[in-house]
């Protein structure tokens, strides 16, 4: 589908809930059509760092997400369009239950008309999924809609109970059997990151093997009777241009398994303000490189602690570059790894990197989770949080982030700590949402 002929099939990939298979349903879906040729891209609906790894790895392109809070409706339909108009596929993967989060991944689908894929995990019940799917369908009023999937299906019978119980049949796209050959490992902050498992992309090969043998699998692109054209966002408004607040600024960005939570749209976002970013990995051990700032973004630096604590001559650049005045953004993980200690859900007590006093502890837990906003001052960073840890320190916060409300005023979110040119938080900003304030987090004070 070119740009010229207009916009291609969308598809948002929705579920009752958490745990219903969203994210395999959706790569599945990217691999089948990349494999054979197609231009396919794909978003993640909601904040989220781990099933964009899938999706990334099953359509080869970085994966955005789209939310109708975080980003702001016209970066939505800004992306949505750029992508539709120069790919044969677009895939969104919702968040959560379909109908769950102000804003929801349904808010999305009706928004810009995304017909709606429901994956639904069928492995305990029968007639109850035609109830299901067709509660999912009719709740809302004017919700696009594709059709529903059953996953983890016993047998053949199985899947034509679960058809028979549909008012309506032709809305069947298939059922996909439970199978190890494409399940993918969960851990406490949700799915095993892609790159961490050796057979990740033969995972999502034998998904998309079965879903070949699916009618949704079998649907021609190319016939606009199978995969309607999508109608598009409306007037799109043109985004304010980023003022290069950062030109001739190198900044120092950590990227490995440790610090992996990285949205693309924030180094996007970076390299508009005309930084120049250096990639390095702490997990080897890799000083931080001559720059004039550095983002530590967050992940797992819990799951790599013995190691992250033996990076001696890591911790001395950093040092170094802290007792040079040159500003630290710490986010989440990143912030962890610089407290004096950090404690593993199993009591286990690890060196940090000294440069925030007091110590990180691990906890089986959930501590914090959702939509989170700063005002820093030079604009409202937007953003989101999520950890299973809380840290113990003396310092004194100098601001909070809130957590925004429909209903009523907003309530205090995460901590802001400062000590010099460090200033980290469990807060995950999404750049975008305010680069000047992004900008003044990678200058000096002098300078910002």
């Amino acid at each position: 589908m070119s740009a010229a002929s207009g916009f291609c099939p969308v598809v948002l990939v929705a579920a009752p809930a958490s745990g219903q298979g969203k994210t395999t349903v959706a790569s599945a879906l990217v691999r089948l059509h990349q494999r054979a040729g197609r231009r396919v891209r794909a978003f993640k609906c909601g904040p989220d760092f781990l099933d964009p790894f899938w999706l990334s790895l099953a359509s080869g392109a970085p994966v955005h997400s789209l939310d109708l809070w975080m980003n702001g409706e016209a970066d939505c339909a800004q992306r949505l369009q750029q992508a539709a108009l120069s790919s044969d596929l677009v895939v969104v993967e919702g968040v959560m239950g379909l109908f769950d989060g102000q804003p929801s991944a349904a808010d999305l689908a009706r928004r810009f008309g995304l017909p709606v894929l429901a994956v639904i995990d069928a492995s305990a019940m029968a007639g109850t999924f035609g109830a299901l799917a067709f509660g999912l369908q009719h709740y809302q009023p004017d919700l696009p809609w594709l059709g529903v999937l059953a996953n983890r299906v016993g047998s053949e019978r199985h899947a034509q109970m679960l058809r028979d119980g549909l008012r309506e049949p032709g809305r069947w796209l298939g059922a996909l059997p439970r199978d190890a050959a494409w399940s993918l490992p969960e851990r406490h902050l949700g799915l095993v990151s892609a790159h961490e498992l050796p057979d990740a992309l033969a995972r999502l090969d034998a998904a998309a093997d079965a879903l070949a043998a699916t009618p949704l699998g079998q649907r021609d692109l190319a016939d606009a009777a199978q995969w309607p054209r999508w109608a598009g966002p409306g007037d799109v408004p043109a985004q304010a241009p980023v003022p290069p607040r950062l030109a001739g600024r190198r900044i120092a960005v950590a990227r490995d398994a440790a610090f992996c939570f990285i949205y693309p749209s924030n180094l996007d976002t970076l390299r508009a303000l005309g930084a120049e970013l250096h990639f390095f990995s702490p997990l080897q051990g890799e000083p931080v490189p001559e720059a004039d700032a550095l983002w530590l973004p967050g992940g797992y630096p819990e799951l790599h602690a013995p190691a992250l604590s033996a990076a001696s001559a890591l911790r001395a650049s950093l040092h170094a570059h802290v007792a040079a005045g040159r500003p630290v953004w710490a986010e989440c993980g990143g912030m962890m790894a610089l407290f004096d200690e950090l404690v593993t859900v199993d009591g286990q007590v690890h060196a940090g990197w000294g440069l925030l006093p007091g110590r990180v502890q691990m906890q089986k837990r959930l501590a914090a989770l959702g939509p989170q906003q700063w005002d820093t001052g030079a604009g409202v960073l937007r953003g989101h949080t999520f950890h299973y840890s809380r840290c113990e320190t003396a310092l004194h916060p100098i601001g909070r982030s809130q957590r925004p409300s429909q209903a009523g005023p907003t309530h205090e979110g995460e901590a802001i700590y400062a000590l010099g040119p460090v200033k980290a938080s469990y807060f995950h900003a999404w750049f975008a949402s305010a680069p000047e304030a992004v900008a003044r987090l990678f200058l000096p004070t002098e300078a910002a």
